[in-house]
């Protein structure tokens, strides 16, 4: 088998396959990509068994043929290439041979008689969304993912289809974001948990260009232009997650992002490595900020204005977590809805983008006196 191709091309296609490859695995057949050639279309797969790439170009070959090729290796070999033209032949012997105007390289390659299956969705059940739109949606809820496999519902994000939009949700017990692309609804009420691996991949891959969805009862299909990604889905059931939204939180602190984010990330300079705690007292349009080391025997505090005309509070949270909700809004004013401190705190975009709903929930914390 012989075909020829551009360094440049083929190093385009194999960094999108290759996130797919395991950095450790106990099956060394994981640690390929398998290169399948048919009608000349070269076709690149590549698997961990919780998420697979896979995408096509087009090569004239003499032949058809699957093999499969140390992913590592052979990456490294065409990106150090440069701009130049390979010709590609495979010899009796499981041999590759890479032939370009000033060098000869030989491989050995694998037959793909254990390469894993790549899993086939079905076509029948398509979302169409803008990957910007997409994106924007993945990256201002999966930083709430959890990390403890305690509870393996919460460490992915869900989608949820709904009559008023497509709702992104993630949540650690801790902290809550929940947001609604209201341009996309459904009759019927429907959801999927996507691991974390798949979305941090999947926020990496994504373009402007509209990414076409599949979705089936286990996994999940992403068409980005010529690339197919494809992931398992989290087999439980999320949490009711509307139930821990308080409704009755009518007191309304409204502030600059920036303001209260600055001094967050000054507050965590002081606050206690162990507690990571920050004390919110919060009085008629005045909010003061204040953080303590005990142990360092080291204190901040300091005083934001703010718009605020309810009953005085005051409420603790983890600095690191309110500087991960914080960082997540592009909105210059939000909102804090309060009750009490020992109540869950909303927070919003004081005016919402066109056609979205934002919210994010922050658990309080015990503040030590």
């Amino acid at each position: 088998m012989e075909f020829n191709v551009n360094s440049k091309v083929l190093e385009k296609l194999l960094s999108k396959i290759i996130p797919a490859i395991p950095n450790r695995t106990p099956m060394p057949i994981l640690e390929n990509f398998l290169f399948e050639i048919s009608d000349n279309q070269l076709t690149v797969s590549a698997t961990d068994l919780e998420i697979a790439l896979k995408a096509s170009i087009n090569v004239t070959a003499d032949e058809n043929i699957k093999m499969v090729i140390p992913a590592k290796l052979l990456f490294d070999i065409i990106r150090s290439l440069g701009d130049a033209q390979i010709h590609f032949q495979t010899e009796v012997n499981a041999k590759l041979i890479m032939k370009t105007e000033t060098g000869t390289y030989n491989l050995s390659y694998s037959y793909p008689d254990e390469f894993p299956t790549v899993p086939v969705v079905p076509k029948d059940n398509l979302i169409s969304i803008n990957g910007a739109l997409l994106k924007k949606s993945i990256d201002q809820t999966s930083f709430a993912m959890s990390k403890e496999d305690m509870r393996p519902a919460m460490t992915g994000a869900l989608l949820e289809f709904s009559e008023d939009g497509l709702r992104f949700v993630a949540t650690d017990g801790h902290r809550l974001v929940k947001y609604i692309n209201k341009s996309i609804k459904s009759d019927a009420l429907e959801q999927y948990i996507i691991p974390e691996r798949a979305i941090t991949v999947l926020s990496k891959l994504l373009t402007d260009s509209d990414v076409k969805i599949h979705l089936s009862k286990t996994y999940v299909s992403f068409h980005i232009d010529d690339l197919e990604f494809i992931s398992r889905l989290i087999g439980e059931k999320y949490p009711a997650y509307s139930s821990v939204i308080p409704l009755e939180n009518e007191n309304q602190m409204k502030l600059k992002t920036a303001d209260l984010l600055s001094a967050i990330k000054r507050m965590m300079l002081f606050s206690s490595a162990n507690s990571k705690q920050v004390r919110f007292t919060i009085s008629e349009n005045l909010l003061e900020v204040s953080a303590e080391d005990v142990d360092h025997g080291s204190s901040a505090k300091e005083t934001i204005i703010c718009d605020y005309a309810g009953v005085p509070i005051v409420i603790g949270f983890n600095t690191a977590y309110v500087n991960d909700v914080l960082s997540h809004f592009e909105a210059k004013e939000i909102i804090f809805f309060l009750q009490s401190a020992t109540k869950a705190c909303i927070i919003e975009p004081s005016e919402q983008a066109a056609n979205e709903d934002l919210m994010m929930l922050l658990m309080p914390v015990r503040i030590n006196n």
